[in-house]
Parts: C-alpha cells; sequence; structure tokens
C-alpha cells in the first residue's frame, strides 16, 4: 500500500561537512518527485537518509506517519533501484526477482505467482532462467526495476537509474518506469543530475542547490516560471538582467540596467514589478530587431542559424546576451539593432542577494 513521505526539517552532516541544512519535503501517495542537481548538492544524500543508509544530524522522517529517522535500513519495506543494477550475478533473472520476497517469507505457489506477474509486467517473462551477465543494460535496468516493484513496496527511490545506459535506451526506460510507477501508483523518489529526464517523469521536481531544496514544483511551473535567479539559470534562462525603476506611470514602468539602457515595461503584461528586480528570458524571450522600437541597443556578434531562428551573441550596456532573430530578416555581424523582451517568455526575479 503506497504511501506519502514527509521529510521535515533534516540536517546532515558527513564528518564536518554539512550536506543538508534544514531540509523539508512533502511528496504525497503516489506522487513521483524527482531530486534535481549538480553532484553535491545533496540529492543522494537525501535518498541515503530516507532509505536508511544514513542517519540526519536533526530533523524526522516519515512515511504514511510511521517515524522512520532510526529505524534500521531492512526495516524500512522501501524498493530500491540503483545505477548500477546491483543485481546477484549467479542468480537467475527470476531469482534475482524473487529475492526480496524470500526474505520477506513469502515462498511457494505465492512468491512463483508475482515473480511471474512481475517478468510479464516488465516484458522480461521469456528471460526468467538466464543469468544477468547475458542481458543487455535495458534488461538489466527491468530485473532491477521488477525486484524492487515486486515486494510492494510503500516507497520506490530510484538512485541515476538511467545514467549507464545509451541516450535512446534512456528515453524508452524513462517512459518504461513511468508507465509502472503510475500503474502501480507507488510513492516515487527520483534522483537525477539530467534536467529532461526528471522534467518528463516527474509529477513535481525539486531542484537542489547546497544542501537546500531552491524550488518544488511541476515541470511546467519550474520551465516557464523559476522562483529565483539560480533556478532561472539551472532550467536555461541565459539572459539575467538586474534592473531598478526610474519612473512609474499608472501600469507602465521605466526601468534602467546596468550601462544607464532603459525599458518601458508594462505590468499588464509582465506581472507586478519592484522597484528592484531582475528581468529574466531565454533567448526567445529578447526579439531582435533594426527598427526604431524601444529596446536595449546592441551590437550583434556572431550568429548562429537554429532552424527555427537565428541566434545573436549580443553585446549590450548590460553586458552579453543571448537573443534569437527571425528567419525572414537576417541581421549581419557588426550591425547595431535592439533587443526587444517578449512578455509572455520573460520572468520577474527579485534581486540576487549580495555575496
Amino acid at each position: 500500500m503506497t504511501q506519502n513521505l514527509s521529510i521535515q526539517n533534516i540536517t546532515a552532516h558527513y564528518g564536518s561537512t554539512k550536506v543538508l541544512e534544514d531540509l523539508s519535503l512533502e511528496i504525497a501517495e503516489g506522487e513521483l518527485v524527482s531530486l534535481l542537481g549538480a553532484s553535491g548538492c545533496g540529492k543522494t544524500t537525501t535518498l541515503r537518509l530516507v532509505a536508511g543508509f544514513l542517519e540526519p544530524t536533526s530533523g524526522k522522517i516519515e512515511l504514511g506517519g510511521k517515524d522512520l529517522t532510526r529505524l534500521p535500513a531492512h526495516q524500512r519495506n522501501i524498493g530500491l533501484v540503483f545505477q548500477s543494477y546491483a543485481l546477484f550475478p549467479h542468480l537467475s533473472v527470476a531469482e534475482n526477482v524473487a529475492f526480496g520476497l524470500k526474505q520477506r517469507g513469502i515462498s511457494g505457489d505465492a512468491k512463483t505467482k508475482r515473480v511471474t506477474a512481475m517478468l510479464e509486467r516488465v516484458g522480461l517473462a521469456h528471460l526468467a532462467e538466464r543469468l544477468p551477465g547475458a542481458l543487455s543494460g535495458g534488461q538489466k535496468q527491468r530485473v532491477a526495476l521488477a525486484r524492487a516493484l515486486v515486494i510492494e513496496p510503500p516507497l520506490l527511490m530510484f538512485d541515476e537509474p538511467l545514467s549507464n545506459l545509451d541516450a535512446k535506451l534512456r528515453v524508452d526506460m524513462r517512459v518504461e518506469i513511468r508507465k509502472l510507477q503510475q500503474a502501480n501508483g507507488t510513492t516515487s523518489v527520483y534522483v537525477t543530475h539530467d534536467q529532461e529526464e526528471a522534467f518528463s517523469i516527474s509529477d513535481r521536481v525539486a531542484i537542489m542547490h547546497a544542501g537546500r531544496v531552491m524550488q518544488l514544483d511541476t515541470p511546467e511551473v519550474l520551465y516557464q516560471r523559476p522562483a529565483n535567479a539560480f533556478v532561472a539559470r539551472f532550467v536555461g534562462f541565459e539572459n539575467l538582467i538586474p534592473m531598478s525603476v526610474t519612473a512609474r506611470d499608472g501600469a507602465t514602468v521605466t526601468a534602467q540596467m546596468t550601462g544607464g539602457a532603459k525599458l518601458t515595461l508594462s505590468q499588464d503584461d509582465f506581472g507586478p514589478i519592484p522597484n528592484s528586480f531582475i528581468l529574466a528570458c531565454r533567448a526567445d524571450g529578447l526579439a531582435v530587431t533594426d527598427t526604431g522600437t524601444d529596446g536595449i541597443p546592441t551590437t550583434l556578434g556572431l550568429r548562429t542559424y537554429l532552424g527555427r531562428a537565428y541566434q545573436y551573441q549580443c553585446e549590450t550596456p548590460a553586458g552579453p546576451l543571448v537573443a534569437n532573430g527571425p528567419l525572414t530578416r537576417p541581421l549581419e555581424t557588426g550591425a547595431t539593432a535592439k533587443l526587444v523582451p517578449v512578455a509572455e517568455q520573460c520572468t520577474i526575479l527579485a534581486p540576487e542577494p549580495a555575496a
């Protein structure tokens, strides 16, 4: 029976090094949440704490209301899928899948039926007697997934499960993992450093940095409306332009950037604009034009053909920016132009705290 996971104010150290700091996370029953971030951000430590391989310095971990914080790993009944597969090389596929059931005292026909049914679900029934050494990487990962699911755990945890597979197989396997997770309705935590993988497989994603969750939200919200400058950079906002409001006229705001260039922005289009802010956007959020439109003055550098647009490296008073222009009107390197913010492709962020 699936259960909710509650991580409450967890702090953890490796020796004298603080790895997690006051981390809290609530995962609903049946939800798949990915922990996403660069190496050293704390995502794998979080998984190891929940699995029982590490103990936190402080805080609490609950699964379905049961306190797991100091419970030994073997008593937590959590399904685990590892990057390395962790299959027993001397056991057949069926025996590997049956291992967790055997450990739980399930034997005979009950064990055989559950193993057979699970192998059919992951498409490996015809390989039941084969040893792991004779399997492909994708088949090994399916065995690992079947072994984790067959015990019907209340929580399933994935630690970089696809990183050993080639690109096409990673895409295929993440679809299969998502299908199986949804079919079982198993509450799941998925650790990865791959943004595309996390966004494609998850109900919500926690972007982590320096032992903290920087933002936890749906992939759509994270991609379109990052909460801060760190998340914006992480999800591909190339342009972060610090600005200060110099005048307000109803919904219209005039704001100045480094170097003195000014923009007129409508709060009807961009939403509320504070006195100091960051205008954040990807290259699609700055339209390149050589007309007299209000915009950021620029000298165009390298032009790259993207198929759907030309992309320009731009020198501006606010520093280098990246912007896209239409295929119908290519502009030459060295030309002067304006960069016009496209409201639906931009977001307003609070200024970054001083270092």
